[in-house]
């Protein structure tokens, strides 16, 4: 398996380019070099998404807000290394 790549697509008219940028960060510390890329797309209309390699895991619409960090992170390790731990993020 490649290196999994995450995109967010966010809306800029709702100023959510720095939690995007902070969500992208957790990802890269958390997993390092184990991920392919981290894309940010900027968007408009309220949008907030997350993909991985081309499958939705994230909408804010959809699932109501913004995942915290634990969430996200879990999120990610689930599909791609489900028995990687996480540390304290796992307990």
């Amino acid at each position: 398996m490649s290196a999994p790549a995450i995109t967010f697509t966010y809306c800029t008219q709702c100023n959510w380019m720095l939690r995007t940028a902070w969500m992208a960060q957790e990802l890269l510390q958390s997993f390092g070099q184990d991920i392919g890329s981290v894309t940010l797309v900027p968007g408009t209309g309220g949008i907030f998404t997350i993909t991985l390699d081309d499958e939705l895991i994230w909408d804010r619409a959809r699932d109501g807000g913004f995942p915290d960090s634990k969430t996200l992170k879990k999120l990610v390790r689930d599909r791609v290394w489900p028995d990687r731990d996480l540390g304290h993020v796992d307990r």
